[in-house]
């Protein structure tokens, strides 16, 4: 099932179609650490794309893959980019909708209680004309 979903999706990977442009007018330039392909057009080398290791989600690509990508750097990251400093964190996916993502303190999935209002508050009425 899993080759025949690739048939029509492309949340997950690449499609056939893209699978044969790529084959036909890609060349693959590098991979990331996370399985990632990179390809520029064999003609016009200012066409550049990603056909991803899984759900295609553009948070999953490393910062520098990203530059070159949108033409900021020429060269690839490797080669474009200083090498990461020993105090920057690695970059990490968008984790929204997922377990892990951030809540305040005061949501309804948050752990946290809602403070409690200060008594400074009071509801807005209209004035009855």
């Amino acid at each position: 099932m899993g080759w025949l979903a690739n048939a029509f999706t492309w949340w997950n990977g690449a499609s056939w179609g893209t699978s044969i442009t790529t084959r036909r007018h890609g060349r693959e330039v590098g991979r990331d650490e996370a399985g990632n392909v990179y390809f520029q057009h064999k003609d016009n080398p200012a066409r550049r794309w990603v056909i991803y290791a899984g759900n295609n989600d553009g948070s999953v690509v490393p910062p520098g893959w990203q530059s070159w990508l949108r033409g900021t750097i020429d060269d690839l990251p490797e080669k474009g980019l200083p090498t990461r400093r020993t105090w920057e964190k690695a970059p990490i996916a968008n984790l929204t909708g997922s377990g892990e993502a951030w809540v305040p303190s005061g949501s309804l999935r948050g752990l946290g209680e809602r403070p409690a209002t200060t008594g400074d508050y009071s509801a807005w009425t209209p004035d009855e004309a």
